[in-house]
């Protein structure tokens, strides 16, 4: 009678413990970089981890002419990217922070009607400027080469995010939305 008692409580124990575990991931699908990037743009100060071997996944079909902004974190740094696709249909993507500025913590850019405008010195931009010059007052740039477009989607590896952290040292940015 005992050892009745003890198998079934084993039992019981052991279908409980099944069900329990099955309730933690049961319908859920693993959330990938993607799909936290691509929410990021809808749920304000929503940052993504980036960690070695992913990379930020922006779709393309979340832009518009609007400077989207997508939080992230990179080791610890936290960095924020832009990305346009201006009237042409051509896309931008730059870091937000200011060539010149970025070191002050300040240097960083808040769309302000058709514009980006820098929260240090004032210089604005408009979306078809953003990735397109190199030096002065301008968002740190992201050029094709330093990024891939491939199934719709713009990835931008760990390695160049983690490469380009140190213009975030003093970033005092807020996250856009």
């Amino acid at each position: 009678m005992k050892m009745k008692k003890i198998i079934v409580t084993g039992m019981a124990f052991l279908a409980a413990m099944t069900v329990f575990a099955g309730c933690g991931s049961a319908g859920k699908e693993e959330t990938n970089i993607a799909e936290e990037a691509s929410t990021a743009g809808e749920n304000e100060n929503q940052e993504v981890s980036i960690s070695s071997g992913e990379s930020l996944t922006i779709p393309v079909s979340e832009l518009t002419e609007n400077a989207a902004f997508y939080p992230l974190n990179v080791d610890g740094t936290e960095m924020e990217v832009i990305a346009v696709k201006t009237s042409d249909g051509t896309i931008h993507t730059a870091f937000n922070t200011c060539q010149v500025c970025y070191d002050s913590g300040n240097g960083y850019y808040k769309q302000e009607g058709d514009k980006l405008v820098c929260q240090n010195c004032g210089t604005s931009f408009t979306m078809d400027q953003i990735g397109e010059s190199a030096g002065g007052c301008n968002p740190w740039l992201i050029l094709e080469s330093d990024r891939t477009l491939a199934d719709d989607e713009i990835q931008i590896s760990y390695d160049f995010l983690k490469d380009s952290a140190d213009i975030f040292a003093n970033w005092k940015g807020v996250y856009q939305s």
